[in-house]
């Protein structure tokens, strides 16, 4: 008896669209608790600020204010809108710079267009080059660079791409040393077989998912044991909620960046190696010839200690130091207590400011 014809196989760009689907009703479901805290008193409480220099994938803010000090420079991480710098008036780290007299700039990442995600590494250090100069040519001298989490990686690979971007560097939890052990959530990242897309890009709630399913006791346990902790504790609670709300607000990534994190950092550690390719140079530790001030926090599990000093001990008589602080209660992810904890702003920041004024 002969055997009826073999169905055709289902489009992939059937299951695509589906994906797509799910990706954008994921957004938009967390779109909608964001608004939703708005109503009761969680929304955005940032500074003034004016738009001095744009580029593809970023813009420029420059906060006006009495200016009596050095020119600063922020660059928050990509994978977030940047207000956790500026997150309540009473854990805002572009206050208390303001209110230290200095220039505060603050690099903002954008979203990048649908379909397009062909922008690497490179691309966005080549933004932060581009900012930091246009921000040199507005105050007559090269700004003192500041970069959380990611974004303090990638400030580093410019300043090392780019001699006299900056005049110091201040790392805020960014990891530098990707070896095996440097942090939990590096091993927990090399762990996963599956290798990330170069192309396309990919959406926040994705990487924010992801990130959940890799290593659910950081996104996940410690968040909700976080919130417990605050019950008791009023201005806490306050400010937890507000990371909360900040959290929702999800940012796409271009897909080449993602897929050359994940392997060039995490899985290879060419730049702690001295092996990192950028803008046909190979760079190294010995490339970061520039003060660095790296702040750690032994509860992060993505940029402590040991994700700093490997990479230090390779910058020879280089000016380095490594500043610890404490883990907080209400900061959601022990990652962000340097930008939104009580006791980082009372202790932590005036020490980070008289480093920054001794180097000036």
């Amino acid at each position: 008896m002969p055997r009826p014809p073999s169905s055709s196989p289902v489009d992939p760009r059937f299951f695509a669209g589906l994906r797509a689907a799910q990706l954008s009703a994921m957004d938009q479901w967390r779109g909608m608790q964001a608004r939703t805290l708005d109503l009761f008193g969680f929304g955005t409480h940032e500074c003034a600020f004016e738009v001095v220099a744009s580029g593809p994938h970023w813009r420029l803010r420059h906060y006006p204010g009495e200016t009596a000090g050095s020119a600063l420079f922020m660059v928050p991480a990509p994978i977030k809108r940047p207000y956790i710098w500026d997150l309540t008036p009473t854990v805002s780290t572009v206050r208390f710079c303001l209110d230290r007299k200095f220039g505060v700039h603050l690099l903002e990442w954008l979203p990048p267009a649908d379909g397009d995600g062909s922008a690497g590494i490179e691309a966005y250090t080549r933004a932060i080059a581009t900012a930091g100069a246009a921000i040199a040519t507005r105050t007559a001298a090269a700004p003192f660079l500041l970069g959380h989490s990611l974004g303090g990686t990638l400030a580093a690979l410019a300043c090392a791409a780019q001699p006299g971007l900056a005049r110091g560097l201040v790392l805020l939890g960014a990891p530098l040393s990707f070896e095996p052990g440097s942090s939990p959530f590096r091993d927990m990242v090399v762990a996963q077989e599956r290798h990330t897309p170069s192309d396309g890009t990919i959406a926040g709630s994705q990487l924010s998912q992801s990130c959940a399913l890799l290593s659910p006791g950081t996104f996940l346990w410690a968040r909700w044991m976080d919130g417990a902790l605050c019950l008791g504790d009023p201005a806490a609670l306050d400010i937890h909620i507000h990371v909360e709300r900040w959290a929702l607000d999800e940012v796409a990534l271009p897909g080449r960046l993602v897929h050359e994190l994940v392997e060039e950092l995490y899985r290879e550690d060419r730049f702690r190696r001295g092996t990192f390719a950028l803008g046909g140079h190979t760079l190294g530790p010995g490339d970061l010839a520039l003060p660095v001030l790296a702040v750690v926090n032994e509860a992060d599990e993505i940029g402590p200690r040991a994700s700093i000093e490997p990479f230090f001990a390779r910058m020879g008589d280089a000016d380095t130091q490594v500043l610890t602080h404490p883990a907080e209660v209400g900061v959601g992810l022990q990652h962000l207590a340097v930008l939104a904890g009580r006791r980082a702003h009372a202790e932590i920041w005036p020490r980070i400011a008289d480093w920054i004024v001794a180097r000036a």
